[in-house]
């Protein structure tokens, strides 16, 4: 049994969910922000989330590969990366109210497309399955000290 790439899979687990948790704090936080600075085409915030992709290894050593222009054997195991941070292409909440200095000419302001209720539930997803790699990390630990404790 090979405890480190368990230790290496969930460390990156524990890196992904805390990104995650990242950009849900910072939809969160621009909820009501119709202007993004610097950006040209002036609109509002647009929601950000995190794409994932499991990390893959070769299974057999270098040299050892497959033939040349055939693609090589990817065991799982190795954990997760960030593929991509991308941005929700939903369209902008309209809310009518013509005292807003961005609003357009018919009185509409563009509000981002974040729902409350969805990050909320997002965030619990990503928190326990934070949790989750932490108990794996810990199960690991132990397992790692008991295998030490028999050569005593």
């Amino acid at each position: 049994m090979e405890l480190l790439p368990a230790l290496a899979a969930s460390a990156s687990g524990l890196t992904a969910e805390r990104l995650r948790l990242d950009l849900i704090a910072s939809n969160l936080a621009n909820i009501n922000t119709t202007r993004v600075p610097g950006d040209p085409n002036g609109g509002p915030y647009r929601r950000k989330v995190p794409v994932f992709a499991e990390k893959l290894r070769e299974a057999l050593g270098p040299g050892l590969g497959p033939a040349p222009g055939q693609q090589p054997y990817q065991a799982p195991g190795q954990g997760v990366t960030v593929a991509a941070i991308v941005e929700d292409n939903t369209p902008p909440r309209l809310v009518y109210d013509p005292s807003h200095p961005d609003a357009d000419a018919n009185g509409y302001v563009r509000l981002p497309n974040i729902n409350v209720v969805n990050e909320m539930v997002d965030m619990i997803t990503a928190t326990r399955a934070y949790e989750a790699n932490v108990t794996v990390l810990n199960a690991a630990k132990a397992m790692t000290l008991k295998a030490l404790e028999i050569g005593r």
